[in-house]
């Protein structure tokens, strides 16, 4: 009885360390660095209006059982250019837009998540109706000997403060940026600590399969013209 009870207990622990381990594979993307907000930039030069029927935000929450993904939109944005170089860039981020995707299907299950989303223990988008980036510095791309980048042909390191829920973080990430014939793209993904912007619920991992990842992954796709 006593090797049996041993075997139940070596089995639980395995089976947990699994769970944790499954939980923390976060979608293969940069880690922001994340440290107090900072000033930000003052536009100079031409200003880029962004396309919010063109641009994009992707997001994607995992758990041990699973992950979702979904998209919100850009309530409005600039870039301001000059010559052909970024001088600051500032972006409204539309929460209510908050859609899933991957449950398209099931229409009930799509409704709760949102739901559960927008509520008061995710992002409460009826206090915080938007967030905000607004960028506080921009410099071509040069990896430090430690870093292993993820993002492909990076050209750019983006610092920017991030406000989300009323709490405001400077993050700093790699991004793919193309300046040409009056247009701006920015492309980028990255993972963020969501418990750093006060929303930890059901990120203590003692929650086993009830865990949330507290790492979500941020994406984005940028069109802005003169």
């Amino acid at each position: 009885m006593l090797y049996s009870a041993m075997i139940r207990q070596t089995v639980y622990i395995l089976t947990l360390v699994a769970i944790l381990a499954s939980c923390q594979e976060a979608p293969h993307a940069d880690k922001a660095k994340v440290s107090d907000a900072r000033t930000v930039k003052v536009g100079e030069g031409h200003a880029f209006l962004a396309d919010t029927g063109a641009s994009i935000i992707g997001w994607i929450g995992t758990k041990p059982t699973g992950k979702h993904h979904g998209i919100l939109k850009l309530r409005s944005g600039v870039i301001y250019v000059k010559d052909t170089t970024i001088t600051a860039a500032e972006f409204v981020i539309d929460m209510l837009s908050l859609q899933n995707v991957d449950l398209a299907a099931d229409t009930a299950m799509r409704n709760k998540l949102e739901s559960e989303l927008k509520g008061p223990l995710f992002f409460d988008t009826n206090q915080f109706p938007t967030a905000s980036f607004d960028m506080t510095s921009i410099e071509p791309f040069k990896p430090t000997l430690d870093e292993d980048v993820a993002l492909k042909d990076a050209t750019h390191r983006i610092q920017g403060n991030f406000t989300i829920k009323g709490v405001t973080k400077n993050i700093s990430f790699p991004a793919v940026i193309n300046i040409s014939s009056g247009k701006v793209t920015a492309e980028a993904s990255f993972n963020i600590d969501r418990t750093l912007w006060g929303i930890s619920y059901r990120a203590d991992k003692s929650l086993q399969d009830k865990l949330i990842n507290s790492q979500v992954n941020i994406s984005f796709s940028i069109a802005a013209s003169r």
